[in-house]
């Protein structure tokens, strides 16, 4: 298919029902041409982008690059594990952004931003205090149902690797938060009681999700293919958070380490304080974000307070 007169280019955008996704495509579709996907709907969008409900591992995906002259990817679509079963889950996750990446060689497309997560490198005591790009990711190691996360990280490495015509950029954020967002650690702060472990209250790192969409922007625009943490160089203890966010502390005991997930598994917590993460509650994990910092001039503009504020209004309001 010949390009548009407009000779724009072309950027798939994949989850385009998220926030994140939505705010990507705010902030693009003035100077590009969108296509929005997603596996949970169809989206609405403004006039003049095309939308479709398809799974990216299934067959009809391909119609979208034959339709259109696809010239870059933002892969924005992972599903979580609240959202759906493990087996589900690896096909959406591993072989969908597998088939995408295919697809990507097959239609010349010439860069893909790939969204990651810093749960990829796994929570432990032993971390060091700050997690940079070369650290081994070793979530599988804890848990099989990050094994899906871990797997699309490797699996998008190779690829970029193995076919730098692809350009790919790999992000992993720390925990992503504000209006819209549906990930875990959103779900848990927008409760107003949160479990908390007794003995434990890691540090964590926060970021507003317009400013993981202006970071993905910038990844997108500058294209400096390589593997990248976004995070502030800021942080904050989990149980401050808690408090910060409004919510009051519900005391879980911590000994023996199988008692918090037996709990959760019984309160059907899964959605918001999931067995698999009990570490990350546990152990701190924080990432080194200078390398994206540095590279792409980037930096956050809200601040804890404007992150944490969000959901202690909507608790008011509530």
């Amino acid at each position: 298919m010949p390009r548009s007169v407009s000779h724009k280019k072309t950027v798939l955008v994949t989850g385009a029902a998220g926030s994140l996704a939505q705010r990507v495509i705010a902030r693009l579709h003035d100077r590009y041409d969108i296509v929005a996907v997603d596996f949970r709907r169809k989206v609405e969008t403004d006039a003049g982008i095309p939308s479709y409900k398809v799974d990216t591992y299934k067959r009809g995906f391909e119609d979208i690059f034959r339709n259109h002259r696809i010239d870059a990817v933002i892969h924005i679509g992972r599903m979580f594990a609240h959202e759906s079963d493990r087996q589900r889950r690896y096909n959406a996750n591993v072989l969908g952004t597998k088939k995408l990446l295919e697809l990507c060689r097959k239609y010349g497309v010439g860069q893909v931003i790939i969204h990651s997560t810093y749960f990829v490198y796994g929570a432990s005591a032993y971390n060091p205090a700050l997690l940079d790009e070369d650290a081994p990711l070793k979530a599988s190691e804890v848990t099989q149902d990050l094994v899906d996360s871990v797997e699309l990280e490797s699996l998008a490495q190779i690829y970029l690797w193995k076919y730098p015509e692809l350009h790919i950029t790999i992000l992993r954020p720390c925990n992503v938060l504000g209006p819209g967002v549906r990930n875990t650690m959103s779900l848990l702060l927008s409760r107003p009681v949160v479990p908390v472990l007794i003995g434990f209250s890691p540090l964590m790192q926060f970021l507003h999700v317009d400013d993981m969409a202006d970071a993905m922007v910038l990844a997108f625009e500058h294209n400096r293919p390589g593997i990248y943490n976004v995070a502030p160089d800021d942080w904050v203890a989990y149980q401050v958070a808690v408090q910060q966010c409004g919510c009051r502390r519900l005391p879980v005991p911590s000994i023996p380490p199988v008692l918090p997930k037996l709990i959760s598994n019984a309160l059907n917590w899964n959605a918001f304080f999931p067995p698999y993460l009990i570490n990350y509650f546990k152990y701190p994990v924080i990432i080194d974000g200078r390398h994206f910092r540095e590279t792409f001039g980037w930096r956050p503009r809200r601040n804890l307070n404007d992150i944490f504020s969000y959901y202690r209004k909507a608790k008011l309001l509530a």
